[in-house]
């Protein structure tokens, strides 16, 4: 995302050959407006483009918080090319030149637009990583391209045209970060509130064809007065002192690699239980194109004497927060992450400024950073998934903040030997600590009360931390050892037995008494099985828990409709989207016929082949499993034939928004007998559901519907409060319904209905505030 970042342009001015002063008939003015106004048009289509082709992936996709990780990851690759691709335009092409080759690169970019998904795109597969980047290249590499290489170009053309302030171009870098940060904070509380993804994509369309005239009338006015001075590229980059050193190139690369990584593992974090949502997305985007902004100045708004300390206990704290075991404070967390990553990246920037070499090399340097950039995003979005069993990326990226100070690595050759015993003795005691210390607690019946060992010991390593102040690699060291705490001991991000896949991170774990299997996905319960009675003797229970006890509305839902079936002698067709633990399974009778719609092969393997659940070993020993979205799955099946849909398809806290939208209430009544039912779960600790969908029912006539809450469960494994709400397209067939303890109408909230089209998180997150 640093397209912006850099003044390349600052190069380029301070080493083109010699420029003749405008005219003033011709308006210095007037090209100095043109050139702010082009780039800052650019830069807002550059970020206004990435949340909104993401969201339009979103229900092809299950809306995994993945989808966002690997965007950006894509759109990181996408600048690096685009920057690149202008790099060598100016290199190798005359500047006289370059004007009519990139305009023809965004005519022909015209093609694709207004953006939208391929009509024939296959489906996605079930590890959708690479099919994700090919859509996103097929659908919008073009374009993104060629917005992309106009920061750079513009400032290159501009360098060349011999305005009096050619030499001093940060009002461009100014008008593009402006451009920049309006686009991200517009989208989420402005353009996605007020307008639908058809209307936006348009809008954009016309835009860029604004930008593109833009472009032609800045090449109109260069080209003129470059022909005059244009030079050879050697001259052109003719470079001041000696060129960088390959360890200085590997320092620029690590300096944008960590936050590049810590930005997408930090949004993965964040969106895990409210939304991937382009609300959640651009908060942590802005923060870090703030970063660069702050940064790349001459003087800091605060001085290094301060932001090293500030940072150092941000980064700390944040530690500490994600080692305690009973992690459930999310505000409070993410206000730490938050924290934490600003000044992380704050400071890795500083330093990689601070670094920055003579103006002649500044595009290499801006080259390099950029590849830094995308290496981040392919660690955070490809390889961590594979290589980390739960989100340590997310730890180990803000300990490893720390190797981005000034200095941390500038050891006298004289003191290496030292420093490098050093090193190895807080790394080996460390461990022994760890290890052996754990042993010993345990043995010695230590809780820590409310506290436990694990948050204890990353306190140990904290204060050492401190103590340590002035030498930067040992810091370093003991913040790693507090990683290690962290993905070692229970903690936060360690809960039992993980497994992950592209849909987020699945954990197996016993509660505390020992007397239930628990399935957590992300950090909400999506199962739990009984193994021991309360007097600690093994059972073999498959009376389902948590939400689906046979006190809860679901369960109550199941039986209604079961109860009518009976009556009229029908057999019964029941379609479930989400399978979770197969707690729902139980509930299924031999004569009908159960089929479950599951998103992620995983999912199925942990409650069909794990020996933790046996549920659907118990209940339905051949369970009917179709892999893949719902509602593109459920689509192919056959309309008016199911008695009872039960959509059950939240990824950890997060909202499958695409399941429900004006169009999936529409696919599910179309589904429907005449008679049947659909039955939502609504349960969510931060979005007001109960007023999204009573808003949204308005725009499905054929369907009626209410709400049913359960306040009375005990909130234990064996029974959780929880919310549906039930939907029908007969009246008669909701009237069981009403005499359901908890029934009501829907909330009025005041929130807009979602569609397909438009969904606004927003608004049901305030709501929820106000109603809490």
């Amino acid at each position: 995302m640093q397209d912006n970042q850099v003044p390349t342009a600052g190069a380029m001015a301070d080493t083109a050959a010699p420029r003749t002063a405008v005219p003033e008939s011709q308006g210095k003015a007037a090209v100095l407006a043109l050139f702010a106004a082009t780039t800052f048009l650019s830069a807002f289509l550059l970020f206004s483009i990435q949340p909104m082709f993401a969201k339009m992936v979103l229900p092809v996709l299950g809306g995994s918080s993945s989808v966002w990780a690997v965007a950006l990851l894509f759109f990181q690759a996408a600048l690096l090319v685009g920057y690149l691709y202008a790099h060598l335009l100016m290199r190798y092409v005359p500047t006289t030149s370059t004007g009519f080759v990139h305009l023809g690169l965004a005519l022909l970019a015209l093609v694709l637009l207004p953006i939208d998904l391929p009509g024939n795109w296959r489906e996605p597969p079930t590890d959708p990583y690479l099919w994700q980047l090919g859509l996103f290249s097929v659908a919008v590499g073009l374009p993104f391209v060629a917005v992309a290489a106009n920061a750079p170009l513009l400032q290159a053309w501009f360098a060349r045209s011999g305005h009096p302030h050619a030499k001093d171009p940060y009002f461009l870098y100014g008008a593009s970060n402006l451009g920049s940060l309006l686009a991200l904070l517009a989208y989420p509380f402005v353009l996605e509130p007020d307008f639908g993804l058809t209307a936006l994509s348009g809008y954009w369309a016309a835009l860029f064809v604004v930008l593109i005239f833009a472009i032609g009338a800045c090449f109109v006015l260069v080209r003129r007065r470059a022909a005059a001075v244009d030079a050879p590229a050697d001259a052109v980059t003719a470079t001041t002192g000696p060129g960088p050193t390959w360890r200085e190139r590997v320092a620029w690369c690590g300096l944008a690699m960590v936050p590049a990584a810590l930005l997408t593992a930090f949004t993965t974090d964040i969106t895990t239980d409210v939304a991937s949502a382009p609300l959640l997305w651009v908060i942590p985007l802005s923060i870090y194109l703030a970063t660069f902004v702050l940064a790349f100045q001459t003087r800091l708004p605060l001085p290094m004497w301060l932001l090293l300390p500030a940072q150092l206990a941000a980064v700390l704290f944040a530690l500490l927060e994600l080692a305690q075991v009973k992690h459930d404070k999310w505000l409070l967390t993410s206000g730490a992450g938050v924290a934490a990553f600003f000044l992380a990246a704050l400071v890795a920037h500083r330093t990689l400024f601070l670094k920055r070499p003579s103006a002649g090399y500044l595009t290499e340097f801006y080259l390099w950073m950029s590849f830094g950039g995308v290496l981040g995003g392919l660690f955070a979005a490809l390889i961590a998934p594979r290589l980390f069993s739960e989100v340590f990326e997310y730890p180990l990226l803000i300990a490893l903040s720390l190797a981005c100070r000034p200095g941390v690595f500038g050891v006298p050759r004289e003191r290496t030997v030292r420093e490098l015993i050093w090193i190895v003795g807080i790394l080996a005691a460390g461990m022994v600590l760890i290890t052996e210390g754990s042993v010993y607690v345990a043995r010695q019946g230590w809780s820590f009360g409310e506290w436990g060992w694990t948050p204890v010991l990353a306190l140990i390593f904290a204060v050492a931390t401190v103590a340590l102040w002035g030498y930067g690699a040992r810091q370093l060291v003991t913040a790693l050892l507090m990683f290690a705490v962290i993905v070692i001991l229970p903690s936060a991000v360690k809960r039992g037995q993980a497994q992950r896949s592209y849909y987020g991170v699945y954990r197996v774990s016993q509660s505390e008494g020992g007397d239930f299997n628990v399935l957590t996905h992300g950090t909400t319960l999506h199962g739990a099985q009984r193994i021991r009675t309360l007097d600690g003797h093994l059972v073999s229970d498959v009376t389902p828990g948590t939400y689906y006890y046979p006190g809860s509305p679901m369960a109550a839902a199941v039986k209604i409709v079961q109860a009518r079936l009976d009556e009229e002698g029908e057999t019964g067709r029941v379609g479930v989207i989400g399978l979770g633990a197969g707690s729902l399974s139980c509930y299924s009778r031999k004569h009908e016929q159960w089929r479950f719609f599951e998103i992620d092969p995983l999912v199925v393997d942990i409650a069909e082949k794990s020996n933790h659940f046996t549920f659907l070993a118990n209940c339905q020993p051949r369970p009917d499993v179709v892999i893949g979205d719902a509602r593109l799955t459920l689509e192919k099946e056959p309309d008016n034939s199911f008695d009872l849909i039960i959509v059950d398809a939240f990824t950890s806290d997060a909202v499958p928004v695409h399941l429900m939208t004006a169009e999936a209430l529409q696919l599910y009544a179309r589904k429907l007998t005449d008679k049947g039912v659909v039955v939502l779960h609504i349960s969510n600790r931060y979005l007001d559901l109960d007023s999204v969908l009573g808003a949204t029912l308005p725009l499905v006539p054929q369907l009626k519907g209410l709400i049913v809450s359960d306040d009375k469960a005990d909130g234990s494994y064996a029974q959780n409060t929880s919310t549906i709400a039930v939907f029908s397209k007969d009246q008669a067939a909701l009237d069981p319904f009403r005499a359901v303890e908890g029934a009501q109408d829907f909330h009025a909230g005041g929130v807009s209905p979602w569609t397909d089209d438009a969904s606004d998180i927003l608004g049901p997150f305030l709501s929820q505030r106000r109603r809490s």
